[in-house]
């Protein structure tokens, strides 16, 4: 008889970066630089060489809160600077560790609605590189499509249904 993997419990911080380009809401996309388990997703696999396309997030570090966090991750990811607009909401998922022991892994990613304010998207530190193939605007209309991961998609669509119900942004 199989030992049942240890289940772990992970939690995270992201953001959902806006800007306006050419009178069109964006937000902003990372491709990571590695594929985790994943990849044998069937979205995974329509796509060239299993490119991932997802949103900037991370683990909330030791004296953080989730908002400092999806912050820091977003200008870790990206480059960018953005101010906080909403929280935006949560997603939960359940995944099998490639690496390790192979645990099964109950993550909680909370997500952040945040504003561009500065710097160039994709200039990240040289280390990130390691994460982060690149970083690069995504029209906003078009991320409930593109974005990998079903979770992340939901949470696109959250932030159209802000600006939606949210018009003084523009």
């Amino acid at each position: 008889m199989s030992a049942i993997p240890k289940t772990v419990r992970e939690f995270s911080a992201g953001g959902v970066v806006l800007r306006q380009l050419r009178g069109e809401w964006h937000i902003a996309i990372i491709e990571p630089n590695t594929i985790n388990a994943d990849s044998v997703t069937r979205r995974v696999r329509q796509r060239p060489n299993g490119t991932v396309f997802a949103l900037p997030k991370g683990a909330v570090d030791h004296g953080e809160n989730p908002e400092q966090s999806a912050r820091r991750e977003v200008l870790e990811e990206t480059g960018v600077l953005a101010e906080r607009i909403s929280r935006l909401g949560e997603i939960k998922y359940i995944y099998v560790r490639s690496w390790g022991g192979r645990e099964r892994v109950a993550k909680t990613v909370v997500f952040y609605l945040f504003r561009y304010s500065s710097g160039r998207l994709g200039q990240i530190q040289p280390n990130m590189h390691d994460e982060v193939r690149r970083a690069f605007w995504m029209p906003l209309h078009e991320a409930p499509r593109r974005l990998t991961y079903k979770g992340e998609r939901d949470i696109a669509r959250l932030a159209q249904r802000f600006l939606k119900e949210n018009p003084e942004l523009r």
